[in-house]
């Protein structure tokens, strides 16, 4: 990449104001997914016979920790990425000037707060779990405040940013174009949740009416997830001598922009959560696949031209790219195989949202970290925790899609009555190990870049 097409991403050009957004919304990433692994944790121990009897877990606290673990991994996590990458690309193309710090930073302390609102009812009794798709729910006021105030602030810095665009100094490069249009992906699932939500006030809060209310949006988040992802592929090919053709990136990102847009207008085509509808979002998935396709064949066919990296930062862009695109793929081939009835699903959203995973996670400690001075000493455990992470999710989705393949039922603590077949008991050895390879990667993930985030600011940058 060449400088110009690089800043907006890097932050070679970024102030005081833009380096603490970075910084805060970076933290804010690396909090939920703590928050996630805490959960998932307390899930695990709350499954061991005896521990009700030295721990007054909350009722329904399987159901409500589940639903805290999906929120915060898959979906405050990303949208954290997304309000880091806003931050950095606003700044850039504003030339480095702020641009209403006041209400910037309004957004991180709204999003902060949203954290905090989102656990806070798992852990009460009288609050409802709704292991809903996409965006599951706690049936709780402080739960729906703490989403809303999540997507108000996501959508200031999305208007901050298209404002920036519109009145730039500096061109964004295919990178900051990337955002530009992933910011743009976002404000299309929000609509779909405002649609929703405008139609459904006044009923009953209900696990069926969450499925109703977070079914379109949910759809269009995982193009947003998918742009991530994108912008992400692009950069770390780049660095590992393995560079995509701008025009193939902008046009693989332009033509998911214009698949997410069908969300949206599905509104106006068919009646508001009516079966042809909800068939529409569901058939709506396979537009996920072509932009990364493109990316990845641009990436894999490079021929001359391509230089190997030469040094260790190249070499962990290699590794993340290719771990994210074997993992992401192999989500989206287990895919064709679901039926949404078994756990043959969630091994598909586990493998591709693993890929996303990453995808960011090469991001960040390649690009992010060091447009920070925050840069991590590229040592092996870097290496190894890509490796355990990528594998562990490769093989935990493998051990879910098997066991699912025998009727092993999703979003149950641990019912496997009846599933003695042998490779039904493979698939669950498999998904068990593979969790906890994961789990050891993500770990060390969340230590090296928190560690980082957390050290005193560089002399003279405070």
């Amino acid at each position: 990449m060449s400088d110009t097409q690089s800043t907006a991403l890097t932050g070679a050009q970024l102030g005081v104001d833009a380096r603490w957004e970075v910084r805060a919304w970076l933290m804010l990433g690396v909090a939920a997914l703590a928050i996630a692994g805490v959960f998932a944790l307390m899930l695990a121990v709350s499954r061991v016979p005896g521990t009700e009897d030295i721990v007054p877990w909350p009722l329904h606290f399987f159901e409500k920790g589940l639903v805290i673990h999906v929120v915060y991994s898959f979906v405050v996590w990303f949208l954290c990425m997304l309000g880091a990458l806003m931050a950095a690309t606003t700044h850039h193309l504003s030339g480095g000037r702020t641009l209403t710090r006041t209400a910037a930073r309004s957004a991180v302390w709204m999003a902060a707060a949203a954290e905090i609102l989102l656990a806070a009812p798992a852990l009460q009794h009288n609050s409802v779990p709704s292991l809903n798709n996409y965006v599951p729910a706690i049936i709780d006021p402080m739960y729906y405040l703490g989403l809303v105030l999540l997507f108000m602030a996501m959508t200031f810095m999305v208007v901050r940013l298209l404002v920036a665009f519109l009145k730039r100094v500096y061109q964004p490069g295919p990178e900051g174009l990337g955002v530009v249009l992933t910011g743009v992906i976002y404000l299309f699932a929000f609509a779909c949740l405002a649609v929703t939500f405008n139609l459904a006030s006044g009923e009953r809060a209900s696990a069926e009416l969450n499925e109703r209310l977070f079914w379109g949006g949910g759809h269009v988040l995982q193009f947003v997830n998918t742009g991530l992802m994108l912008i992400a592929w692009y950069a770390l090919a780049s660095r590992a001598g393995r560079p995509v053709s701008a025009g193939v990136y902008f046009a693989s990102a332009a033509a998911l922009t214009l698949f997410a847009l069908i969300g949206p207008l599905l509104y106006a085509i068919y009646p508001a959560f009516s079966p042809e509808q909800t068939q529409a979002f569901t058939d709506l998935q396979y537009l996920l696949g072509p932009a990364p396709i493109a990316v990845a064949a641009a990436v894999l066919l490079v021929r001359g031209g391509a230089a190997a990296p030469v040094d260790d930062a190249g070499r962990l862009a290699r590794l993340a790219l290719y771990l994210s695109m074997a993992v992401f793929f192999l989500g989206g081939f287990l895919g064709l195989f679901v039926d949404g009835a078994d756990t043959r699903t969630p091994a598909h959203y586990h493998g591709v949202i693993g890929g996303v995973n990453l995808g960011l996670m090469g991001l960040t400690l390649v690009y992010l970290l060091p447009s920070l001075d925050r840069a991590c000493a590229l040592t092996r455990p870097l290496f190894v925790l890509f490796w355990l992470y990528g594998l562990g999710q490769a093989l935990h989705s493998a051990g879910l899609f098997l066991a699912g393949g025998y009727g092993a039922p999703r979003k149950v603590a641990g019912d496997v009555a009846g599933l003695e077949a042998l490779g039904a008991q493979i698939g669950l050895y498999g998904m068990g190990v593979g969790a906890v390879i994961a789990v050891a990667g993500g770990v060390m993930f969340i230590w090296f870049v928190g560690g980082a985030l957390l050290r005193p600011e560089p002399a003279g940058q405070s």
